[in-house]
């Protein structure tokens, strides 16, 4: 194979955690040469990071890629810095994309929210006459109007034209759930170019041996643990209420929730409020590759979604990795995250916002065997390899490269 060049535009990459770093180390391993254009980094805490600024590490070499960080507004606490968080990248991606001498012979666009992002990807390679490839980790405009309530055309007929736009001018189209491809196919009218590739979990997500921390009393209590991004998405009410009717039920149950975001001060503030603080406790954000050996510590691994249909199409890249470690999953989700769960056999799953249902649940979880829920991490381990499998799906795209 040749030294093909790809440029990935992600707005968010290293050393903000994101599957795309994975993904652009494996492709230098296999001989492409990568370079990233993306943002300063600021998610999800809003600030930029310590040594990266405006002024500051804007050229950065990790594992044989090339980062190039374009200026943004940090996202900040608001809605007002999170719109000029959204436009500054593309507004600096304009300029980039017209002024650049950077060469490439493919365009990779990893396509979280903001949606605007793609336009840089989209404008860089219709001026260089090259593919674009786009894989879709978030829909839009359906994702504004859940996070921002808006539901006005005014603005989201605007975004849905850009949604379009970038669509047609995109050579392939890669959606990490079935649903995602349906939602896709709307908006496009070429729906040979639309492909599903879900996501898969790193090496480093893989069974740990649980080692004695002060953070997990051995106490016999049943843990359950949620890592990742603790936004308004998550749902992460249901869990605190769902904490507020055990209380009494004679359970020791204990929930840990490890990350940060844009919620985590709000879901603290209602913990305290709803006097769950026993029950809950905040482990702050630690680095993706020290997550196995947090799990090794809970009984079983928690996702969950508000209660909207945008999330049923959604499988979350934390239910790869909670699988890849090998944990039974408690859910409260529905459609796609529910589907992977009962095919697998890996864990109990309630609908999304159903807080009776999830206590329940919880309290059904509590008198399982052992060996039941070891059992469910050993079925979760084994559809992680057949159907996330890294390998596999990073040939499958060296296929599409090619």
């Amino acid at each position: 194979m040749g030294r093909k060049r790809i440029l990935v535009v992600s707005q968010c990459f290293y050393p903000e955690q994101f599957r795309i770093n994975d993904i652009c180390r494996e492709w230098v391993r296999r001989g492409y040469q990568v370079t990233a254009l993306t943002g300063i980094p600021n998610y999800p805490q809003g600030k930029f990071y310590e040594g990266y600024g405006l002024r500051k590490k804007r050229r950065e070499r990790w594992n044989g890629i090339e980062i190039h960080r374009i200026p943004l507004i940090p996202r900040g606490s608001g809605p007002l810095t999170l719109i000029l968080n959204y436009f500054s990248f593309v507004i600096s991606g304009f300029f980039w994309s017209r002024l650049t001498k950077l060469d490439a012979d493919v365009v990779f666009n990893f396509e979280t929210s903001p949606m605007t992002q793609s336009l840089v990807a989209v404008w860089y390679a219709k001026r260089r006459g090259l593919p674009c490839y786009l894989y879709v980790q978030d829909l839009w405009p359906e994702n504004v109007e859940i996070v921002t309530g808006i539901h006005t055309p005014l603005i989201l007929g605007p975004i849905n034209r850009m949604v379009k736009y970038i669509y047609k001018n995109c050579d392939k189209i890669f959606c990490t759930s079935e649903s995602f491809v349906e939602e896709v196919r709307k908006k496009c009218a070429d729906t040979k170019k639309i492909h599903f590739w879900p996501q898969y979990a790193e090496e480093f997500y893989r069974p740990a041996q649980r080692k004695p921390r002060a953070e997990f009393p051995e106490d016999g209590g049943f843990c359950v643990m949620f890592t990742g991004n603790i936004g308004a998405a998550q749902g992460l009410d249901t869990l605190v209420e769902a904490a507020c009717l055990l209380k009494g039920e004679g359970c020791r149950i204990r929930f840990c929730l490890i990350g940060d975001g844009r919620q985590k001060q709000d879901l603290l503030r209602k913990v305290q409020k709803s006097g769950v603080s026993d029950l809950i406790c905040f482990l702050g954000k630690r680095p993706a590759e020290e997550i196995p050996e947090l799990l090794a510590h809970c009984d079983m691994a928690y996702v969950s979604f508000l209660d909207d249909a945008l999330f049923e199409k959604t499988i979350p890249a934390k239910l790869q990795s909670y699988m890849a470690c090998g944990k039974a999953i408690l859910a409260a989700a529905s459609g796609e995250t529910e589907k992977v769960i009962n095919d697998a056999g890996c864990g109990l799953c309630v609908p999304a916002g159903d807080v009776e249902g999830l206590k329940e649940c919880l309290l059904w979880a509590c008198r399982m065997e052992k060996e039941e829920l070891l059992q469910m991490g050993r079925n979760a381990r084994a559809y992680a390899g057949t159907h996330f499998d890294k390998k596999t799906l990073m040939d499958e795209m060296d296929r599409y490269l090619a």
